[in-house]
């Protein structure tokens, strides 16, 4: 960072007098001709794990700056790409194919990101139709990269437990256990493909988003290959309006398809920065991405629901409750105390635009909360708390005077109307009964299976028996003849 000229344009009079020498050696290590373009060409050089964090970072320009943000853009879609032999090679490889039998065509990478880049090609499928495609090829080398900077979080996070107290509750080790299975699922592609197909049939009755078909014959481990897209990127605001569409809408719109995902289906989207959507010629969002995708069950689903909407109502009683129900809070503080600090946290932020709050004043009274009630991470809950911080990033920026509980209202609204009023509650009697009648089923084999350990504990049990009466006899024994020597002797 600092060869590319980072920190030139830091002032020093900001910073504490103990760090100014060191930003003064910082800055003589950048280069005479670092140009514009310093932070994102860093963290490129830097690897994945870094472009992934500057595309998260981008998504929030009132956390790091307008500017910081715009530069960070650049690592969503726009990385360097690979020549397009590099690709063809891989290609080729994973098919064990020419690349003629697999595509009649394969044009130039049309778009680069940190692990993966895009091709627009041709296909003729068997009966003669030719389809476009997009075709995503893994980069070469990506995977060891990975894994190193993985095993550096690891050591970081390790480093963290042992050495600060308060980094226990944060769960640092777990965290990153967390995010290191979603990267290595990501590193296949046939896992992503599934990931594509059943969101895809998830979201199949939906007007306003939707995702593209996999095309699974030409899809391994390095190549990915599905319909191609035609639309505008949503990182694209001014050619949005100019096609008329309302983007202010589109913010809404993402919202709450995201939160429509992740309490109806469980099942949601956790990569959601603006390079990895289109909006295409009927204003659908189409997704493109789904290396990074984020489960919860039902109870969870349940939680989130119910915070949120406690949120919404400003019943912050409630919020409190549902933390402690779900056992986000040590049970010896008092419900009403933290409801108190909810409070803290919701009032603020409530009817007012997104341009008006402080999110980074905000995270950190979240984070004060959460150390003065002793509240650890939820890994479960990682990947959703990470997306929604994103999502509401990418919706500020298509409408800056965004209001999130507005805009969350129906959705939550509908999904507890329907899943704790009469007909929630009778499914879930539903679903409960159909649990206990495969246990019941389960029974006898249960049983069976138990009644094979206790003759095995049992017969494990009668050899020791054996063995201590074996002992006892020759000790017995041994006595006796000890007792009649003695007699004998006298």
């Amino acid at each position: 960072m600092a060869r590319e000229g980072v920190f030139a344009g830091v002032d020093a009079e900001l910073l504490p007098p103990i760090a100014r020498p060191g930003l003064a050696a910082l800055k003589l290590l950048g280069r005479k001709r670092a140009g514009s373009h310093g932070l994102s060409r860093a963290m490129e050089k830097l690897g994945p794990s870094y472009v992934k964090l500057g595309q998260f970072l981008a998504t929030r320009p009132d956390i790091v700056s307008a500017d910081v943000a715009h530069e960070l853009e650049r690592l969503q879609d726009r990385v360097a790409p690979l020549p397009r032999d590099v690709a063809v090679k891989r290609i080729e490889a994973a098919f064990q194919a020419p690349l003629g039998s697999v595509f009649v065509e394969f044009g130039e990478p049309v778009a680069a990101a940190s692990i993966a880049q895009v091709h627009r090609a041709k296909v003729i499928d068997a009966d003669g139709a030719e389809r476009i495609v997009a075709v995503k090829v893994l980069r070469p080398g990506v995977e060891r990269r990975l894994q190193s900077d993985l095993a550096d979080m690891a050591f970081a996070a390790r480093f963290a437990e042992d050495h600060f107290r308060d980094a226990h509750r944060l769960r640092p080790v777990q965290v990153v256990e967390t995010l290191a299975r979603s990267v290595r699922m990501e590193m296949d592609f046939r896992l992503e493909a599934a990931a594509a197909d059943e969101y895809g049939e998830n979201l199949k009755n939906d007007a306003d988003f939707r995702a593209p078909k996999i095309d699974w014959d030409r899809t391994t481990r390095e190549v990915l290959t599905m319909e191609w897209i035609e639309g505008t990127p949503l990182s694209d605001s001014e050619r949005l309006i100019a096609q008329g569409f309302d983007i202010a809408r589109l913010g809404r719109q993402l919202i709450q398809s995201f939160l429509k995902h992740a309490l109806r289906d469980g099942f949601f989207h956790a990569d959601m920065h603006q390079g990895n959507f289109l909006v295409d010629a009927e204003g659908r969002i189409v997704a493109l991405d789904f290396g990074i995708m984020g489960r919860l069950g039902r109870a969870e689903r349940r939680f989130l629901a119910e915070i949120l909407y406690g949120f919404i109502r400003r019943d912050y009683l409630r919020v409190a409750e549902v933390h402690f129900e779900a056992g986000y809070v040590p049970r010896h503080y008092r419900v009403e105390d933290f409801a108190q600090a909810v409070r803290a946290i919701g009032e603020p932020i409530h009817a007012r635009p997104a341009d008006q709050i402080s999110m980074a004043r905000l995270l950190t009274l979240l984070f004060e909360v959460t150390a003065l009630f002793d509240m650890h991470t939820r890994t479960e809950l990682v990947l959703l708390q990470k997306t929604m911080v994103v999502v509401e990033g990418v919706a500020r920026k298509l409408d800056p005077r965004l209001n999130m509980w507005a805009t969350a209202e129906p959705v939550v609204g509908d999904w507890i109307a329907e899943n704790l009023g009469p007909k929630g509650r009778i499914e879930d009697v539903v679903a409960k009964m159909r649990t206990f009648s495969r246990t019941l089923a389960d029974a006898p084999a249960k049983l069976e299976q138990f009644g094979r350990a206790m003759e095995a504990i049992e017969r494990r049990e009668m050899g020791r028996l054996e063995r201590e009466a074996s002992k006892a006899l020759w000790v017995i024994a041994v006595i006796l003849v000890l007792i009649g020597i003695r007699v004998w002797l006298r």
